[in-house]
């Protein structure tokens, strides 16, 4: 059985002495066993004091972004063997913000995978079509294509840490989120994929998590769908006790 997995992506919030606040008033709140996975997903500058402040918690850290150059001359960039030093565990790869702002594209990210794999990290694949391909009736295509590309030249043994976030741009920070039906539909697609293009196996190890206007009043719902491993929370886990509440529905 999947276990469910609860990820907080805080985005560009938050200053260092925020997010120590934060993760130490979730340490409290989440004290004890979980049977969910839990992730917290701070701006890099935070990411080492809020390793140390999670110390001995069963809070897991991680990335928003990782580079696709292993180290060098690259000014900006922050790489996946400096994230395996501050004890990230997962690394968000191709957020929809990254594509449509950064102009990300799907060979990029095909590079990142490599790199979060290759040290040993959990990458979360995300990936999700916008309203005009949604009504355009080309979402499954749409996702295929990036499934297709973004894991192009892995095999079934390279993908065993992989974790995909459907995540339709249309709902991301909108406040609409997809009916249950739509999501359980497209996740279903997702897990058909892996299944033809892997093996049944994989298909039936990999979590596939919802992302897109996530909140305490949408979780229990979306994560009672067959296919739906978990949730990547935006807006709603900058607030300590909304991201509990999401955290508890998903136990």
């Amino acid at each position: 059985m999947r276990k469910k997995i609860v990820i907080g992506n805080w985005k560009m919030n938050k200053t260092v002495s925020e997010s120590i606040r934060m993760v130490t008033e979730l340490k409290n709140l989440l004290s004890g066993k979980q049977d969910a996975e839990i992730v917290v997903v701070p701006p890099f500058v935070s990411l080492h004091p809020c390793e140390i402040a999670l110390h001995e918690s069963s809070i897991m850290l991680g990335a928003q972004n990782v580079s696709a150059f292993d180290h060098g001359a690259y000014t900006g960039e922050v790489s996946a063997a400096m994230l395996l030093d501050v004890q990230c565990e997962y690394v968000l790869v191709g957020h929809s913000e990254r594509r449509e702002i950064f102009d990300e594209s799907n060979q990029t990210l095909n590079q990142k995978l490599k790199q979060v794999l290759e040290y040993e990290m959990r990458p979360v694949l995300c990936i999700g079509e916008s309203a005009l391909t949604r009504k355009a009736t080309k979402t499954f295509d749409f996702l295929q294509t990036q499934l297709q590309e973004c894991l192009r030249g892995f095999v079934e043994d390279d993908l065993d840490a992989l974790v995909i976030a459907y995540e339709p741009i249309w709902a991301i920070g909108t406040g609409d989120t997809a009916e249950p039906g739509q999501i359980q539909e497209v996740h279903q697609f997702i897990r058909d994929y892996l299944e033809k293009q892997y093996s049944k196996a994989m298909a039936n190890m990999t979590p596939i998590l919802y992302g897109g206007s996530v909140n305490q009043g949408n979780a229990d719902v979306i994560m009672k769908q067959k296919d739906v491993d978990g949730v990547l929370v935006g807006g709603a886990s900058l607030d300590a006790e909304h991201f509990v509440s999401i955290v508890q529905h998903a136990q």
